[in-house]
């Protein structure tokens, strides 16, 4: 269960920093876009994401089993968090994070990290694609420029509303939030070792500003970014509360934990590497400590920001720790201008993540799934959309390991990187 990073910094050179400081730097400018993103999407002040990918990123890379394991507030827990702070408020949020990291801590001392293999893989599937659709049909209020009061939380219920809205349409900020998507798009295509999501959000906030349109930015709603980190606090704590956010807290554990794991399986297939499983579930538990003590976000293991620092040349966990403190360093010398960002763009960005989340060049694989397995994927997209996730991960666990159960002859899963 010993960081990586104590490995890695035995045969540590100049040259190797040179390669870390590089990667550090380029993943930090996709992830400073994201994380204000997911944030906003959460129904969270954007500050909590920044704080989250500082936090919980530094002690992610410094303490985890990868050795390029980029950690922070991810998609996956758009669903959850925008759930806790609705009916718990932002506060029990913290709380519910906090009691998540302790329990990370516990799955990782009882070295839990290897049960990853038998979640069902259709299970995850599900509840991805799930999570991917509401993530989408969430931004598409910010990608029109709709104005709607209170957008409901349910997802049934925030169609109509949505519809209802739609003579408020705002021609420009659609244009803004398309072109995003499209500059997005072109610049993986074309270059993609630049940081081409900061690069995008960055060129369409400028044109609206420049172009004076009128769109919302972060610092026009939610007013303006700190430029410093908050002082680290506990929140009200009681046995009720405790009670009543443990089913969150468990959401939150199994997510952190699943995706984290994840994301270090898919790194160790890009640099024929391995991973420590329990080491990273301890680190998934301080980071989430650690985020909450400071009023972030969930983390975790990042996929496509792993991917990106792969592919930027990062080899070690120094790069993750840059990635930190590269962001931390934006968030004190340029707080002001990152408030600029137009809200159009952000929404663009999550619509294009969402997309890439469900893995679109996955669906002819899943149509050939075997029929039960095809079954618990929709079941378990269906249970994520229109109920509960909570709901939805213990029944399709639960009916996949009976599954698992009845046939021991399930292949292993050939996890590939999703551009999220």
């Amino acid at each position: 269960m010993k960081p990586k990073i104590l490995t890695t910094l035995k045969t540590y050179s100049w040259k190797d920093f040179r390669a870390d400081a590089f990667a550090g730097v380029t993943v930090a400018m996709v992830a400073l876009p994201l994380s204000l993103a997911i944030a906003i999407a959460s129904g969270a002040e954007p500050a909590k994401g920044v704080v989250t990918a500082i936090v919980a990123g530094f002690l992610i890379s410094l303490l985890g089993g990868s050795r390029v394991q980029i950690g922070g507030p991810t998609g996956a827990f758009i669903v959850v968090v925008y759930g806790v702070i609705a009916q718990h408020g932002y506060d029990g949020l913290v709380l519910a994070t906090l009691m998540a990291g302790i329990i990370l801590l516990i799955a990782g001392f009882f070295r839990a990290g290897n049960l990853i293999q038998f979640i069902p893989e259709a299970v995850v599937y599900g509840f991805t694609i799930g999570i991917a659709i509401i993530i989408a049909v969430s931004q598409l209020k910010d990608l029109f420029g709709l104005e709607i009061a209170s957008l409901p939380a349910d997802f049934l219920h925030k169609l109509p509303a949505l519809w209802e809205a739609r003579e408020t349409l705002n021609l420009p900020a659609l244009g803004i939030g398309l072109v995003t998507i499209l500059l997005i798009i072109l610049f993986r295509k074309l270059a993609p070792r630049w940081p081409g999501l900061i690069l995008a959000v960055g060129l369409t906030s400028a044109a609206a500003v420049l172009m004076h349109l009128p769109v919302e930015t972060i610092t026009s709603r939610f007013g303006a970014l700190p430029d410093h980190l908050p002082v680290p606090s506990l929140p009200e704590v009681s046995l009720a509360r405790l009670q009543e956010l443990l089913p969150s807290a468990l959401v939150i554990a199994f997510l952190a934990g699943v995706e984290s794991l994840l994301s270090a399986m898919v790194a160790d297939r890009m640099i024929e590497g391995k991973h420590r499983p329990n080491a990273e579930l301890l680190a998934q538990g301080t980071a989430n400590l650690g985020s909450a003590l400071f009023g972030g976000l969930p983390a975790t293991g990042a996929i496509a920001r792993t991917a990106t620092n792969v592919k930027a040349g990062g080899r070690t966990p120094v790069a993750g720790i840059i990635h930190a403190l590269t962001i931390f360093l934006m968030m004190v010398f340029a707080s002001s201008l990152a408030g600029e960002m137009a809200l159009p763009a952000l929404a663009g960005l999550l619509i294009l993540t969402a997309w890439n989340m469900s893995e679109p060049h996955k669906w002819r694989e899943y149509a050939g799934l075997r029929m039960e397995d095809r079954v618990l994927l929709v079941l378990t997209l269906v249970l994520t959309v229109v109920a509960d996730l909570t709901l939805a991960i213990g029944t399709g666990v639960a009916l996949g390991l009976a599954l698992r159960l009845r046939r021991r002859n399930v292949p292993p899963a050939d996890w590939t990187p999703p551009e999220r």
